[in-house]
């Protein structure tokens, strides 16, 4: 069996140059043929400006001119490009759910919810801001939205797809290799669009077959943990703080009034294997106990805007071992 891949050490630039699939490669295709028509025809109208500036002035066939640089030569390198375009496009994925591994995907104000299938159980299985898929699979992605027009686009992995309130769209990738793939909201969508990202992670079959049956499971329990006292202290802080009522996290309350209420809880993300994922706030921060300690302090202070009340009356201690619990839950 091999180690588990070291995601955090290979995740990959947001860029469409850089390109980790079939369709993104073909989307690169068009932009590298873009930038050197592009720098070429530049060129040429920078030679002709030297050469009228240095040159004395003499009588021009004005007509040709206009025949042959106004028209002809446009309607040849767009034909060109149209013929071009028109057979690349066609080699790209279908967007469609036949033959494909399905993620649901709702796009809110200013996060991501993730939701996959478990083949165990049945059951859904509730994420957020990290799509994890396996390499060279595709994977559809169907996209709705809660509030507004958002737009998920992963240019290392696809072209961009909109999410429409009340309708469902879908988005088909498919990585070629392991890797960190750093995704974006492409539609304005308020005060904290640019910072609604998330990260897609490919990894190898068996290891998504084992994250996603962990995934499954309830959340991590606190018995026998070397910090046990820390963490039970965190975890009865967040019972008492009510993050309950806006968070899901399976499996954390001694009565079945708390955990109904935990497992129906949907303004916020999933937390129930928050402590396994590479970012919290949608992307905006690493994860970590210092990071997690400080967005339930101030959410506002880092992102404004963001729908999460800051925890201004925890003690350090306390805030300690709740960042320590949360960070606990993989």
């Amino acid at each position: 069996m091999s180690a588990p891949m070291p995601v955090e050490s290979i995740a990959t630039a947001q860029s469409v140059l850089h390109p980790a699939g079939p369709d993104a490669s073909i989307i690169a295709d068009f932009a590298w043929v873009l930038f050197g028509g592009g720098a070429l025809i530049f060129i040429g109208v920078m030679a002709l400006l030297v050469l009228a500036v240095r040159r004395r002035p003499e009588p021009v066939n004005a007509r040709r001119w206009i025949v042959g640089a106004g028209f002809a030569f446009p309607v040849v390198v767009l034909s060109i490009l149209l013929v071009w375009s028109t057979w690349r496009s066609a080699e790209l994925t279908p967007q469609t759910s036949k033959g494909a591994i399905t993620v649901g995907v709702t796009a809110k104000m200013w996060w991501w919810e993730v939701r996959y299938h478990d083949p165990a159980s049945g059951r859904q299985i509730a994420s957020a801001n990290e799509i994890r898929i396996p390499v060279g699979r595709p994977v559809y992605i169907g996209l709705t939205s809660s509030d507004v027009i958002h737009s998920l686009w992963i240019p290392a992995l696809n072209g961009k797809m909109d999410t429409v309130p009340g309708r469902v769209t879908g988005l088909t990738l498919r990585a070629d290799k392991p890797g960190v793939y750093r995704g974006q909201c492409a539609e304005y969508c308020g005060e904290q669009h640019a910072r609604m990202a998330l990260h897609v992670v490919a990894m190898p079959q068996d290891e998504f077959d084992r994250w996603l049956a962990k995934e499954a499971q309830p959340a991590a329990s606190t018995a026998g943990a070397p910090n046990e006292q820390l963490l039970e202290r965190g975890r009865a802080a967040f019972l008492q703080q009510r993050c309950q009522a806006c968070h899901t996290v399976r499996g954390i309350g001694d009565t079945g009034g708390v955990e109904a209420l935990a497992e129906n809880a949907l303004l916020g993300p999933d937390l129930t294997h928050i402590g396994s994922r590479l970012h919290i706030a949608a992307g905006t921060l690493r994860n970590h106990r210092g990071t997690l300690a400080g967005w339930v302090a101030d959410p506002q202070a880092i992102k404004p805007g963001a729908r999460m009340p800051a925890a201004a009356d925890l003690d350090g201690e306390t805030l300690h071992a709740l960042a320590a619990y949360l960070e606990h839950l993989k």
